[in-house]
């Protein structure tokens, strides 16, 4: 089912390891690949070093969608960084299933350096199904709207 969003842009705070994933994101600007621009990037020295609190005020401030970014495992540049990002994006995604915040909102992927081309795929797919998705609590204020409208809220 698709969604009518007015025309509505997603964000995506977007959190990038220094040593991979925002070095791809730096190549793809030099090499003028052409992805959606509705990425803020915050630049961490380790992926590992993100902080739940991070994540969880990006989507209070409005916030479409988060993506965490690091090296893949086996190539942090800290050794066990990206481990622990792991465990720590397995632990936010059950957060954030229980507040009602669909998965597709919260994604994390191992990107090197060298990987321009992934990170612009990686990209353009969050916005696509941010975009199909709506506005983040679009879907609830629809229901919450349609319930009131037959007189059952």
């Amino acid at each position: 089912m698709q969604h009518q969003t007015d025309g509505h842009e997603p964000t995506i705070v977007a959190f990038f390891c220094n040593w991979c994933t925002y070095l791809a994101a730096d190549l793809a600007g030099t090499s003028r690949m052409k992805y959606a621009p509705n990425v803020r990037v915050i630049r961490f020295m380790c992926s590992g070093r993100i902080d739940p609190q991070f994540v969880f005020e990006a989507f209070a401030k409005g916030a479409d969608g988060v993506l965490l970014g690091g090296c893949h495992p086996g190539d942090c540049h800290y050794q066990e960084g990206n481990y622990k990002a792991l465990r720590r994006y397995r632990l936010i995604s059950r957060v954030l299933k229980g507040m009602g915040i669909e998965e597709e909102r919260f994604r994390l992927e191992w990107i090197s350096a060298s990987e321009a081309d992934r990170l612009r795929d990686v990209v353009n797919d969050m916005v696509a199904k941010l975009k199909a998705l709506g506005p983040r609590g679009g879907r609830i204020a629809r229901k919450a709207a349609a319930a009131e409208e037959v007189g059952v809220a």
